[in-house]
């Protein structure tokens, strides 16, 4: 069983998910260049906990030409989703590789250890910027509104679910050397309501999509949610820290509230492609 949840930290969870939850949907309603914001933003704030995370916080600077290649990366690819660019959001990242690269060649080879804080970096931008700008897109595309929220449900539900289900029912040990808290019965509640949001989402409010294909929208979804939750973890174990950071009370950093979206993403993104390509 999980231990039983405190009524303070209940309280403050879902204080902070419901606030957190308005400015989301405003933002997402809006559109356009309020939704491009939120999205940079939330790169913003995942990058830098990710420095964090990687780096140690002794080692962040704001003005450390590691940290300000990765803001400005990110910064390229919200602009380039706002304005709809694609080709240019596949060049961001590759040029962002070859500022890596040349930040490698001040302090190789008597420091070889530049070559692990490039691949870093690199894969700091994929992980947490790219994502986020595929979000804008999907936002811009037919029914985008609908398409986002759809997602962002997916996998708020099936994190809930499996939070609440994990905490009373779980026994099976899902990841102990990741995430000891996680439990088989947890993943399972939370791919089950999952499944069900995106078969109710594809029935209620996009008509051009069969029930079978909102199911498997939601199951798809939800696990890839699942997984870049688990990865975030594998970082928090690496790094010997509980939360990524403080900013959310109830839910730690930026990058713990967002860590299942940035996975479930590119597979919604994927998938709206497949299930509607008009």
């Amino acid at each position: 069983m999980g231990k039983p949840l405190r009524s303070a930290d209940h309280t403050r969870r879902w204080v902070t998910a419901l606030a957190a939850l308005a400015v989301l949907v405003a933002c997402v309603s809006a559109g356009g260049i309020a939704f491009s914001i939120l999205c940079l933003i939330a790169a913003l704030g995942c990058l830098g906990e990710y420095q964090r995370l990687v780096r140690g916080a002794e080692r962040v600077r704001f003005l450390d030409p590691w940290a300000l290649s990765g803001y400005a990366a990110a910064a390229a690819l919200a602009a380039a989703a706002h304005a709809g660019l694609g080709a240019a959001m596949l060049a961001v990242p590759a040029l962002h590789l070859v500022c890596c690269g040349a930040l490698c060649l001040r302090g190789f080879p008597s420091n070889r250890s530049v070559l692990e804080e490039a691949a870093r970096q690199v894969l700091g931008v994929t992980y947490l910027a790219l994502p986020l700008g595929l979000f804008v897109v999907l936002r811009a595309s037919p029914q985008g509104l609908i398409w986002v929220l759809l997602t962002c449900a997916v996998v708020f539900a099936g994190d809930s679910t499996a939070f609440y289900v994990g905490n009373r029912l779980g026994k099976r040990k899902l990841a102990p050397a990741i995430s000891p808290g996680k439990t088989v019965e947890g993943a399972l509640g939370g791919l089950a309501a999952s499944l069900l949001v995106g078969w109710a989402g594809a029935a209620f409010f996009l008509p051009g999509i069969s029930g079978l294909g909102g199911a498997l929208f939601g199951v798809l979804v939800g696990l890839a949610g699942q997984v870049g939750d688990l990865f975030e973890s594998c970082w928090k174990r690496a790094a010997g820290v509980k939360d990524s950071g403080s900013l959310l009370p109830g839910h730690g950093g930026i990058l713990d509230r967002l860590d299942a979206l940035l996975f479930a993403a590119p597979v919604a993104f994927g998938l709206r492609l497949w299930l509607a390509p008009a």
